[in-house]
């Protein structure tokens, strides 16, 4: 890779002279700035919370002074900070306290329904009869069963407790007896809109529900956690992010009033990294026609608001994603099948001209691409009757974008979030089950991203999968399933606009691009880095690439040798 060196010597004399040395100096390194293809230095100089030089270790090291702090990466790769663009911070803490973990390979252990039953059961014998048992994480398709457990299967678990499970996907839930019979869901529960209760041929619900119109029904009875578990999972999911490199989190559905359990989590000195609080598109929607606003947080910044979200279909591999096109292969019985979305077309819009009118940016769920087509109706609804320039509205996950969709997004300034860890968790359940061949290989189409110039954003959506910044640019790059098939090898992309997708895009859809997303004096101190210079790196072992330090706004809040 070629050298450049972005602060000259002239320029270094001048800004020893004309301000203090700075507090840290990080040096021996090589740094990415992603400012251009090439551009890369050796060492940076940060004042405060921000970058003020970016060049050589000789030049950078001119600035110090007596009490300047040096730091030697050896020979490690800095980056910008990667921001989790789309998540649901702190889940994995929750879940790690207070879950029963029933995920199966590659990223737990369960292989059967038995395997779900018997981790229930003994969660069971360690809880008093009558408290609820809540485990996460069940893929119906990793399972030798290949399907849901059942209402009958938690039964054999315990007949005591109340059991609520949720699929790996959020968009389905499964339901004991017990918990069925609290919720007061019989045969003649009605079908809500937008969600659905299974039922076997007689009526008899099976404990299997799809989306939050009937997931809510039983989880609207579980118990809230409270503060204190709320702050312990913000401390215990804030080291784990920033292990691997996270400089800002992001809660991506949240209550109005979400965001003040993290100023608290600043205040007590347990959240180190920032975070971005996205509130509910609905809860935004009757907030502004009350002429109510979002609470305050004052939290120096570490915690902001950021776009209203909203839903516009479920998950494909919990055929609830809304299709254009019947499923390639499924249970139901109509072979025309394709999903169904979550709201009413124009009821959706509605909400969008509302929120768009009232100036708020707006992130839409949209799996499928009949989901995407209702998500830009609205959007483009509401551009037509109050138009905002560079309103940066969000598509997230955009899993089965069509090349006439970018088009439209690209028109109107649209940004695709792309969940593409599909194609390696999922990918050949979308080749051989969900999408088949053709569909699947065209999920999450970056290549074709690439090719319009519009920015594009990678997200991993924890806690549906681990978050692992590096495993999701090396599946932009290779594009490989966890059964080892190439998910459309014309939709690869190179290591550094993967790694845009996590750093300069993100920033970008944040409005946060004078702040974050490239190395470049002025800009905060968020930067992650790594023991392997990742363009330098071998495609294939991206994914294995360590963080060493993880800085946010100059501080040191990872460091692998602690």
């Amino acid at each position: 890779m070629r050298f450049i060196a972005f602060v000259s010597v002239a320029l270094l004399g001048a800004l020893g002279s004309a301000r203090a040395a700075p507090d840290v100096i990080l040096h021996n390194a090589t740094v990415l700035t992603l400012t251009s293809q090439t551009a890369s230095a050796e060492a940076i100089a940060i004042t405060g919370d921000r970058i003020t030089a970016v060049g050589t270790d000789s030049d950078v090291a001119a600035l110090a002074g007596p009490e300047t702090e040096r730091i030697d990466l050896q020979g490690g790769t800095v980056l910008p900070g990667f921001i989790d663009a789309h998540g649901h911070f702190p889940s994995s803490g929750l879940i790690a306290k207070h879950f029963v973990d029933l995920n199966s390979p590659p990223i737990g252990v369960m292989t059967s329904v038995d395997d779900i039953v018997a981790a229930l059961a003994d969660r069971a014998a360690q809880t008093p009869a009558g408290e609820w048992i809540q485990g996460r994480g069940y893929d119906d398709t990793l399972i030798v069963d290949m399907r849901h457990p059942t209402r009958w299967d938690l039964d054999r678990a315990s007949t005591e407790h109340p059991i609520y499970i949720g699929h790996i996907s959020g968009h389905l839930s499964v339901a004991n007896s017990l918990a069925l019979e609290l919720a007061g869901i019989t045969a003649a529960s009605p079908q809500p809109f937008g969600g659905k209760i299974q039922k076997n041929g007689d009526g008899t619900p099976t404990g299997v529900l799809e989306e939050p119109p009937a997931m809510g029904q039983v989880g609207d009875l579980l118990p809230t956690f409270t503060d204190a578990d709320m702050i312990e999972a913000i401390a215990f999911a804030a080291r784990e992010y920033a292990a691997m490199g996270i400089t800002t989190a992001q809660q991506g559905a949240t209550a109005p009033d979400g965001g003040l359990m993290f100023v608290e989590a600043y205040r007590q000195g347990v959240l180190p990294i920032r975070v971005h609080v996205w509130p509910v598109l609905a809860a935004v929607a009757a907030l502004t026609e009350k002429g109510g606003a979002l609470p305050v947080l004052d939290a120096d910044g570490m915690v902001t608001y950021g776009a209203a979200k909203g839903f516009a279909d479920g998950s494909i591999q919990g055929y609830t994603g809304y299709l254009s096109q019947p499923y390639h292969s499924h249970s139901h019985a109509d072979p025309r099948y394709r999903g169904y979305p979550r709201m009413d077309r124009d009821a959706l819009a509605a909400q969008i001209k509302t929120v768009h009118e009232a100036g708020y940016q707006i992130a839409l769920h949209g799996n499928g691409d009949a989901a995407i087509d209702d998500v830009l109706y609205g959007f483009e609804r509401a551009q037509s009757l109050r138009p905002r320039p560079d309103a940066r509205h969000i598509v997230i996950h955009a899993q089965m974008t069509r090349e006439d969709q970018l088009d439209r997004m690209q028109a109107g300034g649209v940004i695709p979030s792309y969940f593409n860890l599909h194609t390696y968790y999922w990918g050949d359940r979308h080749w051989d089950l969900f999408m088949g061949p053709d569909r699947a290989a065209r999920m999450s189409p970056t290549a074709s991203t690439v090719t319009r110039e519009l920015p594009f954003i990678l997200h991993a959506d924890t806690p549906v999968v681990p978050m692992e910044p590096m495993r999701i640019v090396w599946a932009a790059v290779n594009r490989l399933s966890s059964g080892g098939r190439v998910i459309g090898a014309d939709q690869r992309i190179s290591v550094l606009e993967a790694l845009k997708g996590i750093t300069t895009y993100a920033a970008y859809q944040a409005f946060e691009e004078n702040d974050k997303g490239t190395i470049e004096a002025g800009k905060l101190a968020d930067l992650t880095v790594l023991a392997r210079n990742p363009v330098e790196t071998d495609p294939m072992a991206l994914a294995d690439i360590a963080v060493t330090h993880t800085f946010v706004g100059g501080k040191l809040v990872y460091s692998a040798a602690e």
